[in-house]
Formats: structure tokens, C-alpha cells, sequence
């Protein structure tokens, strides 16, 4: 695809996130059982998840695994997308047609973005794992691990070094998916056409799109530390939010097709 073809992106200002997160807050209010039915499976996946991990041993990869929810949140919200839709063009949500209209845009490249997205977990997780053994060792495995992390210059060191380098991989994933997933939702276009147009807006708009990450970025650090249940109402805003950035930041060239 030639870049004169590419979709067009808008510049963007603090002031267009303010009202994005506005109009969120706005689907969710009108909404609401479908949004916090969204937020409250997240909610449990991640408690399961977390529950899993210590009963294996490895406690030591619940808070990365919890930051690294955010990296498959955008697919796993695609419902959302579909809620949001639905109420601008005046329609009533119903389970059938969020259902559907989801069942449609998977059909298309949406699943391949949800691989790639997938996939950069993996690595995040790796990473994390990697990163502990290399600092603490082997050893570190035991039930004095959190104490390790916090009161050793080697585990102060991994928490540094760590949450470094996953911000370097949660940027990285965060530029290719800050719009992919509502766009493949939204239009019938490949996965690469998304993931271009996304980093083009991200190197258009830095700044905003900076305050953007951060700001999901403390959001889901509020969700940690209420162990994940002021992710219930938290996870439904950000979707619907990210719909209406989709919206606000790439200009429409044809009708949706979901």
C-alpha cells in the first residue's frame, strides 16, 4: 500500500483526551452491564491468574503478569468497541449484537492482531523471568522472595531494571496497538494497515500519546492495588475511551463495516 493511502491521523491534544475519557465515562453510565460485566470477567481472570501463580511458586511474576494484562486488554475489550458503536449510531446494546458484530471483525485481521499482542506477553513474561534469575538467582525462589525484592540491592536492582525494560515493551506494544484493535474492529483492513496507521499517529502526536500510556498506565497500577477491583469500572472506561480515540484520531474514509 502506497503511504499516500494510508488512513490519515489527526493531531491530538491533552484537551481530545480529556474528552475521549469523558465520552467513555459517558457509554459506560449509559451502558453499564455490559461494561462492568467486561471489567468484572478481567477482574477474575486476573485473580485466577495471580492465585495460580503463587499456588506454582512463583510469586515473583504476579506484578508483571498483572502490568502485562494491559498488553491483550485492547482485544479482550473488543465487545466494548462494539457497545460504543452501537450507542453512536443510536442503537440499543444487546448481547446478540455485540456478539455478532465481534464475531464478524474476528473473522477478519482482528485474531491476527490478538496473536501478535499474545505474543509480546510471552516476551514480557520471559523478560520478567529472565531478569529475576539474573539478579536474585535460583535461590531466590523461596518464601522470603518479596522481602529479597525489596531489601537486597539486587532485588531493588531487578525492580529497577525490570519495570525499565518493561516500559521499553509496553511502549513498543502500545505504539502498534494504541488504535489497531478498535480500527480492525471497525474497518475491513489488514492487521499491518492498523499497526502502521497506530505508530503514525503515535510519532504524530508523542506528547499526547505519552500522557495517553501513562495515564493507563497509573489507572491499571490503581487496579493492582485494590487487587484488581477497581479494574471492574476502570477496564470498561479505558475500552469505551479508546473507541472514541479511534474515532477522534483517524479520519473516516468509509462507512463501518461491522
Amino acid at each position: 500500500m502506497a503511504q499516500a493511502q494510508w488512513p490519515k491521523v489527526r493531531t491530538l491534544h491533552i484537551d481530545d483526551l480529556v474528552q475521549v475519557l469523558a465520552a467513555g465515562l459517558q457509554d459506560l453510565r449509559k451502558a453499564p452491564r455490559f461494561g462492568l460485566m467486561f471489567g468484572l470477567a478481567y477482574a477474575a481472570a486476573g485473580w485466577l491468574l495471580v492465585a495460580l501463580l503463587i499456588w506454582l511458586g512463583l510469586p515473583y511474576l504476579a506484578y508483571p503478569l498483572a502490568m502485562g494484562f494491559t498488553l491483550i486488554a485492547p482485544f479482550a475489550v473488543a465487545g466494548l468497541y462494539a457497545v460504543s458503536a452501537l450507542l453512536e449510531r443510536g442503537e440499543r446494546p444487546s448481547w446478540r449484537a455485540i456478539l455478532s458484530a465481534v464475531r464478524v471483525a474476528a473473522s477478519r485481521d482482528l485474531r491476527w492482531m490478538a496473536l501478535i499482542t499474545g505474543f509480546s506477553l510471552v516476551i514480557w513474561m520471559d523478560i520478567a523471568a529472565f531478569t529475576f534469575f539474573a539478579f536474585n538467582g535460583f535461590n531466590a525462589l523461596d518464601a522470603n522472595v518479596l522481602s529479597t525484592l525489596l531489601t537486597t540491592p539486587s532485588g531493588l536492582a531487578f525492580v529497577v531494571l525490570g519495570n525499565a525494560l518493561g516500559a521499553v515493551v509496553a511502549m513498543a506494544v502500545f505504539s502498534i496497538s494504541v488504535i489497531s484493535f478498535p480500527m480492525l474492529y471497525d474497518r475491513d483492513v489488514d492487521f499491518v494497515t492498523a499497526m502502521v496507521t497506530s505508530v503514525r499517529l503515535v510519532l504524530q502526536n508523542p506528547l499526547t500519546m505519552i500522557v495517553w500510556a501513562v495515564l493507563i498506565g497509573v489507572l491499571i497500577l490503581v487496579s493492582l492495588m485494590s487487587v484488581f477491583v477497581a479494574l471492574i469500572p476502570i477496564l470498561p472506561m479505558i475500552g469505551h475511551a479508546t473507541w472514541h480515540l479511534y474515532r477522534r484520531a483517524v479520519e473516516r474514509v468509509e462507512e463501518p463495516v461491522a
